[in-house]
């Protein structure tokens, strides 16, 4: 495996698989990588010639008071588990290579970033699109691969990448769960012992909803309430959102009909955690 760390290595390599006929399959990570990451990077291997991997902690996608500083980080770690799954590319580039003095521009998708984690982390997925579309550029990807826990940026992805004819295929691949029900996060690491157990009030509140669809639910204004009930019945929880939306424009829906949302945002002590559930209805 290669590790590249400047744009202008990155995009050379790229160029010659291209002039070669090769195809590349993209993941973009923050690093601190699970299993949820490398789920994705097998799904890429399987797809494509060439797999990319890279790892940015990108600091336009962080607020004021979040954990910008703090964001685990192991490049030795995440190198390893790479190769581990046949990863041919590694680019780790510093914030500076991506965003060099005088830089100025940024890439911006309305009306879907406007609610869930866009009204609560303002400006999150302006520098979400404005680095994954650099990212695009610079790595020149046939296919990139998202995480579905990431709901809201996925969707958001795929409009951008329409709006702006980007020749990126978006693929979205399911949560990987720990075998209690607890999505994958790297920021699972924050959770002392009694908090991760009282995370599984995410998961087990969204099988909760999914029992009451399954049984004939269909009002939005009610799967909420007992979503909400359910969460803040487990004192070391505090919810930013519970919300029900479509599944394409993020827009709030009172009833389930086609394809539909279920995101969750809960503070854990000092940890922000999401999960979802998509439903066909």
């Amino acid at each position: 495996m290669r590790l590249i760390e400047s744009v202008r290595e990155m995009t050379a390599w790229s160029r010659e698989q291209v002039r070669e006929g090769r195809t590349i399959a993209f993941v973009p990570t923050m690093g601190f990588l699970h299993e949820g990451h490398l789920t994705l990077m097998r799904r890429a291997r399987e797809a494509c010639d060439r797999v990319v991997v890279s790892i940015f902690v990108n600091p336009l996608q962080f607020g004021a008071g979040e954990d910008y500083e703090e964001y685990p980080r192991d490049l030795t770690r995440d190198s390893r588990l790479a190769e581990s799954v046949g990863v041919d590319v590694l680019f780790a580039p510093t914030a500076g290579e991506m965003y060099p003095k005088g830089y100025h521009t940024a890439v911006e998708v309305d009306r879907l970033t406007e609610g869930l984690c866009g009204a609560s982390r303002p400006g999150h997925f302006r520098g979400v699109t404005t680095v994954v579309c650099k990212l695009f550029n610079i790595v020149r990807p046939d296919v990139a691969y998202f995480g579905q826990k990431d709901a809201q940026q996925l969707a958001i992805l795929r409009c951008m990448t329409e709006d702006l004819n980007l020749p990126v295929s978006i693929v979205g691949v399911p949560i990987v769960r720990e075998a209690d029900g607890l999505a994958l996060s790297s920021r699972n690491v924050y959770l002392s012992p009694a908090e991760r157990q009282a995370a599984l009030v995410l998961s087990r509140s969204l099988a909760g909803a999914r029992e009451l669809i399954d049984q004939g639910e269909r009002d939005a204004g009610r799967l909420r309430q007992v979503i909400t009930e359910a969460i803040t019945a487990e004192p070391l929880a505090a919810i930013d959102y519970v919300a029900i939306v479509d599944n394409r424009f993020i827009q709030p829906v009172d009833t389930l009909e086609g394809q539909c949302l279920i995101a969750l945002a809960v503070r854990i002590g000092k940890t922000r955690l999401i999960d979802n559930m998509v439903v066909e209805v």
